[in-house]
């Protein structure tokens, strides 16, 4: 009877790693959505691109989520909100954890490129004006807000507090919870 080396342990050991990853990679793409936008803001054009999960956790769950061709001169907030209408037809509220401004439930992100990082749940943007963030969401919002029950939600991009009211920013991924 041949004994395997620790070498040959090893490699059995990545394959199997390797061969779990690509499957959960796999599983995660399939339930992933992407919801596109091309907007015009003074005189650049921006194609507003934003991919996260369609399902998630009734019971809650951290969720990646990834943008790019954004304006990096314009911050953005990226969380779970009640959306009525069309991307930039109506502000994105009443979001998951408020105004979080000590960043402990995780429900948002901030990307903005003069204050990002300096905060817990920020960052700056990439090249191109993309991000990579981890949300919590959870289909209850609070104050009789569930989600998929009696209002719709998504998760969004939207305008951050220093342009709060400019809807042109909005991206809007539908999301359900099982």
């Amino acid at each position: 009877m041949r004994v395997p080396t620790a070498r040959t342990a090893a490699r059995a050991g990545i394959a199997a790693v390797a061969s779990a990853a690509l499957t959960l990679g796999l599983a995660t793409s399939a339930s992933a959505a992407t919801s596109t936008r091309t907007i015009v803001d003074g005189a650049t054009t921006y194609n507003l691109s934003v991919t996260a999960p369609g399902t998630a956790s009734s019971a809650g769950q951290v969720v990646n989520v990834t943008g790019s061709g954004y304006n990096t001169g314009q911050g953005i907030y990226v969380g779970l909100c009640v959306v009525d209408g069309e991307p930039g037809a109506n502000k994105p509220t009443p979001c998951l954890g408020g105004q979080d401004e000590s960043g402990s439930t995780g429900a948002s992100h901030w990307v903005n490129n003069v204050f990002g990082g300096l905060f817990a749940n920020s960052s700056k943007f990439g090249a191109g004006g993309t991000f990579n963030v981890n949300i919590y969401v959870n289909p209850d919002l609070g104050s009789g807000n569930v989600c998929g029950v009696n209002v719709d939600c998504a998760i969004v991009t939207r305008a951050d507090h220093f342009d709060t009211n400019d809807r042109k920013y909005d991206v809007h991924v539908p999301i359900e919870f099982n």
